[in-house]
């Protein structure tokens, strides 16, 4: 898997601090001519009070390459967003190399049966592609099977989205991109993104007890 962030709102702790600003203003301020002490007093206060919708005004879009479809039909789930991604009606699937859990290469059993089975994925879609067209023979590719999807969202979206894909009962590769993308953001705009990911950095967490894996989760999410 690989993630890129390749645009995003220019100084986005400043642009959410601005609009927040601007509804308590009588004109509107001078972006420019905020300190970045007042930056992170305002953006404090309105993650604090939940006034989220300023952050909007800060978007961010990624690429993201080779992950699997398994991934990116749980990713699209996410509404607030915008997607494109990789048609396998127009491109040729034709370097098939499926997303292998690590729980499957780490079992020799699994990863034989696993490995067999993409090996006649494999040879069944490339006799389906002299047949019939390549949007009918894709009917045979796995969730496995690598993609690339390029995905925008605003902050708050985001903020919605690390809570949700960063807690470790996420599944594992949405989680290692949730991570990725976390990682990206928080270099651009580390004061609207602190304290972003998993609930359980910044309280109780708010699964039920069965649902809980039971183990606050550090506040630099490495552990």
């Amino acid at each position: 898997m690989k993630v890129e962030l390749q645009n995003y709102t220019p100084d986005p702790d400043r642009t959410a601090a601005h609009a927040a600003l601007t509804c308590y203003s009588e004109d509107v301020p001078v972006k420019d001519e905020m300190p970045e002490e007042q930056v992170k007093e305002i953006l404090d206060k309105i993650k604090e009070s939940g006034h989220h919708s300023v952050i909007e005004h800060a978007s961010f879009t990624f690429a993201v390459h080779d992950v699997s479809r398994a991934l990116t039909h749980q990713l699209v789930r996410h509404r607030l967003a915008s997607y494109s991604q990789q048609s396998q009606r127009y491109v040729d699937i034709d370097n098939f190399d499926p997303v292998v859990p690590d729980s499957i290469s780490g079992d020799d059993k699994a990863a034989e049966i696993y490995s067999n089975f993409m090996e006649d994925v494999k040879e069944t879609y490339e006799e389906l592609k002299g047949l019939v067209p390549l949007e009918d023979a894709r009917y045979v590719l796995p969730n496995a099977t690598k993609s690339n999807i390029i995905v925008t969202m605003n902050a708050r979206e985001l903020w919605h989205f690390f809570s949700l894909r960063c807690c470790r009962r996420a599944q594992w590769e949405i989680r290692e991109l949730a991570d990725k993308m976390l990682g990206l953001v928080e270099e651009k705009a580390p004061m609207i993104f602190e304290e972003a990911g998993a609930p359980c950095i910044r309280g109780p967490c708010p699964e039920s007890p069965e649902f809980s894996c039971g183990e606050p989760m550090s506040k630099d999410r490495k552990k």
